[in-house]
């Protein structure tokens, strides 16, 4: 029942906003959202007490072709969900800064894309997680094609067509293995039973099928084009729910469908997805390198951090898949943080050109400082959130892919360059006339920031909190796939 509601609130909330919120869309949103992330932990406390008749529903839902309303919530499922609930107030509350036109129908459609992703994390019917995965898709449509910036019309479909492109072979693989099971059942053991009992070369095929969707999600090189131009021209409500925690949508669902369903075709072909992996994260680190505008940055080292989680989940060991995990919320928690910086420095200066930008650390050291914290954590710098999900990413690809693992590694090195030199264009040096009269940080932008650098210390210093949370449910996917 948890469950259900997780789905629901977000769902009802949507629908208050779109009817009534035009002159409440900002408590109603909150408050909301508040609401949403006490049930979490709620769901949270019943998983950690083995309550799982509390998280599972299975009814027959659509009986001719086998579909369930099946959903429930594990530890890995319920790491999502923290993730989607821990970040959507800190989201709302960051936009309180701009005036959006509708703002009742924007917050409205994040509560529709909330619901449908948390759909997504506890869907244990194929065909259920397939609809939620394209439900998510309609309201962030709208999302970045009314509140987007120049040229969004074009930007906006290129993203919509890659995404539809994607899922459509994740469909056909779907059917296919659907159409293998005994009892024509969608159930998520049916589909499991069914896609391990196929050949090598044939769950290769499935793998790649649905590896291709997922990989468009993220996403990875070479699939990756429409993300940078997406990310600039969206709007930062919605490019924060897009990178932090959309797109998690398709690691987890590498970790939920393609290694317990085609176990032997990612043992014999996953080095190929490890080599895409791993050619994504040297890439996209050596373009943000290069990168003058800070919102393009933080887009193409998203693109980076995400090739490293996709690498580790295919490595598929205790530790890469825990690093996996606890890299998700981090990525999540660390790119909120940095859109949020962004957003404050061009509500001020109305841009992010880093080298127009400089001494903001003179005239609001606590600002340099909190943001200076992200930074670390981007580079996984140990205490940090970013140093507990790397190390046993790459601790885990090395036991399997040690040459993968050695150049997956770089991404560190590379990520201290280009987020260093980031943090020095604009933070340090001297003042000039787009910086000098910069307003300090308002309570609300602080309350924000802290909040981020507190979640960034805690599960540093104290990562239990997440590895006790997954721990049993990555063994029990682990003694399934062997």
């Amino acid at each position: 029942m948890l469950t259900l509601l997780l789905i629901l609130i977000p769902i009802i909330c949507s629908g208050l906003l779109f009817i009534l919120g035009k002159n409440m869309a900002r408590p109603i949103a909150i408050i909301g959202s508040l609401i949403e992330l006490i049930l979490a932990f709620v769901a949270l406390n019943a998983h950690m007490n083995g309550q799982t008749d509390l998280l599972t529903i299975d009814q027959a839902w659509i009986a001719s072709p086998g579909i369930r309303f099946h959903i429930a919530a594990d530890g890995i499922s319920m790491l999502m969900i923290l993730l989607a609930t821990l970040l959507m107030p800190l989201i709302i509350y960051n936009s309180f800064n701009k005036e959006y036109n509708n703002a009742h129908y924007l917050y409205g459609l994040m509560f529709m894309m909330q619901g449908s992703i948390v759909g997504s994390f506890v869907a244990m019917d194929g065909f259920l997680f397939y609809l939620f995965w394209e439900v998510a898709l309609i309201p962030i449509y709208f999302i970045l094609l009314i509140w987007g910036g120049d040229n969004r019309q074009k930007i906006t479909f290129k993203f919509f067509i890659y995404t539809l492109f994607g899922s459509l072979f994740m469909l056909l693989a779907l059917i296919y293995v659907y159409l293998q099971t005994p009892d024509r059942s969608f159930d998520i053991q049916a589909l499991y039973q069914a896609g391990r009992q196929l050949d090598v070369v044939q769950q290769a095929w499935i793998m790649a099928a649905i590896f291709l969707a997922f990989a468009i999600k993220m996403p990875i090189v070479p699939f990756h084009t429409w993300q940078p131009n997406t990310y600039y021209t969206a709007p930062t409500p919605g490019v924060m729910m897009l990178s932090g925690i959309m797109s998690k949508m398709a690691t987890y669902g590498m970790i939920r469908w393609i290694l317990p369903m085609v176990p032997d075709g990612v043992q014999e072909y996953g080095y190929i997805l490890i080599i895409i992996s791993v050619i994504s994260i040297l890439y996209a680190s050596f373009i943000s390198m290069v990168q003058k505008d800070f919102k393009y940055l933080i887009a193409y080292a998203s693109i980076a951090h995400m090739g490293l989680i996709a690498a580790g989940i295919i490595a598929s060991n205790t530790q890469s898949l825990q690093g996996s995990l606890i890299e998700m919320l981090s990525h999540g928690i660390n790119t909120i943080g940095l859109f949020i910086v962004y957003d404050i420095i061009f509500i001020r200066t109305g841009t992010t050109k880093m080298t127009k930008l400089g001494g903001i650390r003179g005239i609001d050291s606590s600002f340099a400082f909190m943001f200076f914290i992200i930074v670390l954590s981007v580079v996984a710098l140990p205490f940090t959130n970013g140093f507990v999900g790397e190390f046993l990413l790459i601790l885990g690809l090395f036991q399997n892919y040690p040459v993968a693992a050695s150049f997956a590694g770089l991404s560190i090195i590379l990520g201290v360059v280009y987020m260093f030199r980031s943090f020095q264009a604009m933070m340090l040096g001297e003042t000039n006339s787009i910086t000098s009269n910069l307003p300090k940080l308002n309570i609300q932008e602080k309350t924000i920031l802290i909040a981020v650098v507190l979640m960034i210390i805690t599960f540093g210093v104290y990562p239990k909190i997440i590895l006790s949370i997954t721990e049993g449910s990555i063994q029990n996917l682990l003694q399934g796939i062997q």
